[in-house]
């Protein structure tokens, strides 16, 4: 393996991480985690939000903390084509599981879709100079929880 083999490797790997680090980022509210992905200025349209990195964290957190009890964003394997040494386009497939309560119980939104994400290394670092989400499907189903509560450790959101 050639030092171009291995730095495509290790660029190929960061970026994934900086996908993980969204999604965990996300499903705990966590805003520094989920803004981490982003450069300072990278932008994110998710449709009903358009603006920055930064301020999309902040508004997903407060989104999702006050209007779902849980949720749960998966992802497949990205689809990395680098355009340059310092850019690369990455297309994701997401699926995000919203668990929410109504006055007649629990109910789950999926959404499945597509992150279409232009990367960019930027002092050494590559993150998100660029998010587009794009919706595929989505559908509400009712739920009966399987488990009864405190059978397993509960995720606790930041």
């Amino acid at each position: 393996m050639d030092m171009s083999e291995l730095n495509t490797l290790m660029s190929e790997r960061e970026i994934r991480r900086r996908i993980l680090d969204y999604c965990h980022g996300i499903d705990r509210c966590d805003v520094a985690l989920t803004a981490s992905a982003y450069h300072p200025d990278g932008t994110d349209d998710h449709g009903s939000f358009v603006g920055t990195g930064h301020d999309f964290a902040v508004y997903a957190a407060e989104s999702l903390s006050t209007k779902w009890e849980a949720t749960q964003h998966s992802t497949g394997d990205p689809a990395i084509d680098f355009v340059s040494d310092t850019e690369a386009d990455v297309v994701t497939y997401v699926r995000a599981e919203h668990v929410g309560r109504d006055d007649e119980g629990l109910f789950l939104v999926t959404f499945e879709g597509e992150y279409r994400d232009r990367f960019a290394r930027r002092d050494g670092s590559w993150r998100i100079a660029a998010r587009m989400v794009v919706h595929s499907w989505d559908s509400t189903q009712r739920l009966t929880s399987a488990f009864e509560p405190g059978r397993f450790p509960r995720r606790e959101r930041t």
